[in-house]
This record gives C-alpha cells, sequence and structure tokens, in this order.
C-alpha cells in the first residue's frame, strides 16, 4: 500500500510577509500511519518547498503513483488547492483513492462529498486513528463501516460513519514526521520574525480550545474539549527539532496557549535543558490570561518566549459578549503593556466588518488600537468559516454573497454589515492598516526599538512594502 501525503501549491497569508512552515498537520498523520505499519510506502510532498506548481504536481503524481492521495485544509481558504490536487489525482488514475480532512471538510462533509466526486473519502475530526483505520480497510479489502470519524459514498449513498471518540493521551502520539521532508529543513522560514538561519517549525501543545468564540470552529472541530500535551512532552519536541535539525524559531500553534502552571513548567523544562538561550518561540494568549499569569512573564522571557499574540479583537463589550469572547476590552492595554514591560513583542489581531459596523464604529477602533498601542497590529475581517455559529447564523440570515471559498481568507469582506457594503469593509480594513501603521513615531519607533523582534518586523515591513500589498488587493 503506497499512501502520498500532499501539501498542495497555494499563497500563504500576505500579512506573514514570506512565510513558508512545514506542513505540521500531514506530518503529523503520516508518522502516524508510519508507526503502525512501517511496511506501507509513505510519502510527503510539500509543494511549497518543492517549488512545484500544478503541472509538476501531475508529473510527481504520474510517476509515484500512490494507492492513495491524503490532503488536509485547516483554512477554508485553501480548500480549492485541495479539491485541485485531487481532480488532478483523478486525472492520472482514476482508481487513486482521495482522502480529505480538516476543520472545513469536517464541517462540510456532506456538502463536499455531494459537490465534488473526486473525493472519496472525507476523514472528520481528529485525523489520526480514523485515517490509518481507513488505510487499512483499503488496504485489506475490509469494510469501511466499522471505521468511525469516516464520511464516503457507497453506491451511490453518502455514509457518515460515527464519531471517533478523541485520542484520550495526546502525550503518546509520535514526533511529527520531519524525516519525511528531511531534504527541505532549511528551507522553512518566517523572515519577517526571525532572524536568518533560525529555521522555522510548529510545535502543536495541545488540541482544542475551553472557549466558545462564536467566529472560530475549534470548540466544535474538538468536541467541545481542550487536551493538552504535558510540559514534559513539548519540551522534548522543541527539543528534538532542535538538536536533529538546528532549528531555532518556533510557533507554539494552540489557539489558546494558556500562561498558568503548565507554561510555568515547560519553562523549568526549558531552562534546565539548556535551550533556552538558543531556542526562540511564540504563542498566542487571551488578555485576560496575560494579566493574570503576569508574575510569569519574566520565566517566560527567560525561557526564550520572545512575541506573544493576543486576540484583543474589539473595543466593545458589547461585541465581545456577542462573540462569546470572556474578556473586557478594558483589560487590553494592561496586558500589551506587561508583555512590553517584559521585553516580551506584543501583537494584537483586531476584527472589523461586524454585522453592526459603521464608518464611525470602526473609526473607534483605530483609536482603540492606537491607544492601546500593541506592538504589531493585525486587522482582519470577521469571516464566517464552515463549523463556527457564526457561518451558520450569517446563511440563516441570508448575510452572505459571496461562495468562493479562496475568499473566506480574512482580508477579503463576504458579507456586508448593516452600514456598510462589502467593497466598504475592505476600504476600512485598508484604513485600519493606514492609520495604524502610517504613523511615523511608530514606524521610526518600530525600525529603532531595543526589542529585536519588533526591530526585525519593522525593517521587514518597510523593506517590503506590505502596505502597498494589501491595497493591491483590492
Amino acid at each position: 500500500m503506497k499512501v502520498l501525503f500532499v501539501e498542495p501549491p497555494k499563497v500563504f497569508w500576505f500579512v506573514m510577509g514570506e512565510y513558508m512552515p512545514p506542513p505540521l498537520g500531514i506530518l503529523q498523520l503520516a508518522a502516524y500511519l508510519e508507526s503502525k505499519n512501517d511496511k506501507w510506502d509513505i510519502e510527503v510532498l510539500d509543494s511549497q518547498a518543492e517549488n512545484f506548481g500544478w503541472s509538476k504536481l501531475q508529473r510527481f503524481i504520474e510517476s509515484a503513483m500512490p494507492d492513495v492521495i491524503v490532503s488536509s485544509a485547516l483554512a477554508t481558504c485553501n480548500t480549492f488547492t485541495i479539491l485541485r490536487t485531487i481532480e488532478i489525482a483523478k486525472k492520472v488514475d482514476p482508481d487513486i483513492k482521495t482522502v480529505v480532512g480538516g476543520q472545513h471538510f469536517t464541517a462540510l462533509a456532506d456538502e463536499s462529498l455531494k459537490t465534488y466526486p473526486e473525493i472519496d473519502f472525507v476523514v472528520r475530526g481528529e485525523g489520526e486513528v480514523t485515517l490509518y483505520e481507513l488505510v487499512k480497510a483499503l488496504d485489506e479489502e475490509t469494510s469501511l463501516l466499522d471505521v468511525k470519524g469516516l464520511s464516503f459514498r457507497n453506491n451511490n449513498e453518502i455514509i457518515h460513519n460515527p464519531p471517533r471518540p478523541l485520542i484520550s493521551n495526546l502525550d503518546d502520539l509520535p514526533f511529527p514526521g520531519y524525516h519525511f521532508v528531511e531534504e527541505n529543513m532549511n528551507k522553512y522560514n518566517f523572515k519577517m520574525m526571525a532572524y536568518k538561519g533560525a529555521g522555522y517549525a510548529l510545535v502543536e501543545a495541545s488540541r482544542g480550545c475551553p472557549h466558545k468564540c462564536t467566529f472560530c470552529s475549534q470548540w466544535e472541530h474538538w468536541g467541545g474539549k481542550w487536551r493538552p500535551k504535558s510540559p514534559e512532552r513539548i519540551a522534548d519536541e522543541m527539543e528534538y527539532i532542535y538538536s536533529e535539525y538546528g532549528i531555532t524559531f518556533l510557533w507554539l500553534t494552540d489557539d489558546n496557549f494558556g500562561l498558568g502552571r503548565r507554561t510555568s513548567t515547560l519553562c523549568d523544562e526549558l531552562i534546565n535543558r539548556g535551550i533556552s538561550e538558543d531556542v526562540t518561540w511564540f504563542l498566542q494568549a487571551r488578555s485576560d490570561d496575560i494579566i493574570k499569569n503576569q508574575d510569569n512573564l519574566p520565566k517566560m522571557r527567560k525561557a526564550g518566549n520572545y512575541w506573544i499574540m493576543a486576540g484583543l479583537e474589539r473595543h466593545d463589550d458589547d461585541v465581545l459578549g456577542n462573540y462569546n469572547k470572556g474578556i473586557r476590552a478594558s483589560d487590553s492595554k494592561l496586558s500589551m503593556d506587561l508583555l512590553k514591560e517584559n521585553d516580551i513583542f506584543s501583537q494584537a489581531t483586531l476584527i472589523t466588518g461586524d454585522s453592526q459596523d459603521s464608518h464611525e464604529s470602526i473609526q473607534k477602533l483605530r483609536d482603540f488600537v492606537n491607544y492601546v498601542d500593541p506592538d504589531l497590529a493585525i486587522f482582519m475581517i470577521l469571516t464566517p468559516f464552515p463549523g463556527t455559529a457564526l457561518y451558520k447564523t450569517a446563511r440563516k440570515n441570508g448575510w452572505l454573497e459571496d461562495d468562493n471559498w479562496a475568499n473566506y481568507d480574512m482580508v477579503h469582506a463576504v458579507m456586508p454589515t448593516e452600514h456598510l457594503t462589502r467593497s466598504q469593509v475592505q476600504e476600512e480594513l485598508y484604513m485600519c492598516y493606514r492609520s495604524f501603521y502610517g504613523s511615523m513615531k511608530r514606524r521610526i519607533g518600530g525600525v529603532l526599538s531595543r526589542n529585536k523582534f519588533k526591530r526585525q518586523t519593522y525593517r521587514y515591513m518597510a523593506g517590503q512594502g506590505l502596505l502597498q500589498a494589501l491595497r493591491g488587493l483590492y
């Protein structure tokens, strides 16, 4: 049985600058399959790192001739790249079995199987065990009806097997299969933030989130549960990536890392192992968590944490309440100030395009973020991703004006507000960036900052002209 995992050709979010991460999702799946059956022929193709376009991808599939092709989409805007990949696979050989997964296809499993005949199987939710049992059933030609978490066609009928129970102990999973892309490990980078030669990799420290924000699909995708890996397991993986591949810039990818006791123990592990001075890492956290656990910030900085991203989202508590965010706008300023006091680069994400937004309310958002003054601000348009409460509300109310999944990227408006057209929402997004980064004081302060990440970021943005790139989207 030959299984080919494919990371398709795609364009990354322009706000990230020059950015090429390793394909963590399929590396995790490939490693799990290998751990269960080392007789299967498993291969991972990262089209980004190999600089493959669609023609090269087709030639590669023709040469490899796998029995099964697997591709996964975390971001809805990349769905079309998955579909094109499996279309090519079916063109090469209609007998190749095609498997898709990820949050988008999980949320729309029935619709996807009805709409896209090139999809043979949808792995819903957590993928490792379901994919293994699927490949095993295909290899042994046994029934697929016992594979929990699987959706597929059977005699023109769409079958949705019962959900797959979640893995109880994530520490039992193998490390991601970086050896499958070993020849590309020196290509992965995050040039806006990481210093030259640092390399770049991702570390998953937990799955799920304890919060239920209406615009986020994490809650439903992971069954409303948050399952952390142990600090020791996280440190083991970070140390492995550093010692094996020399990579010193890591993103702990959890949607909400949490800065309490587990983080304190992780910091102790990194310091005691002697890698904290060489390995730099960053994460996402909430403003209230930063304030609650502010005593941990000095230790985090000592352990190599130089950058925290916080979803401040809005300036108005009513809208934050509508999002089930569970934070207060009044916490935003203090959380950013605490990070700066500890020499931790502070990034805030903000949301425009709420259903009630007007020119006036978005101007208040701009005033708010200028007051809060994070080191870096990322503005995004409220986007109703499948699998979210927001998506269900938007469909029910007829808000959606764009059904092209490629535009569900938080940069293109797919629905208007009660006061603004979609084009006006996009123009307001540009004005948010212009207001924040157009400040000469902020730009000069960034370029000359004592904080090395702030200095690196602002010098990179100046050289790349990211504001002009944003303007060119419209």
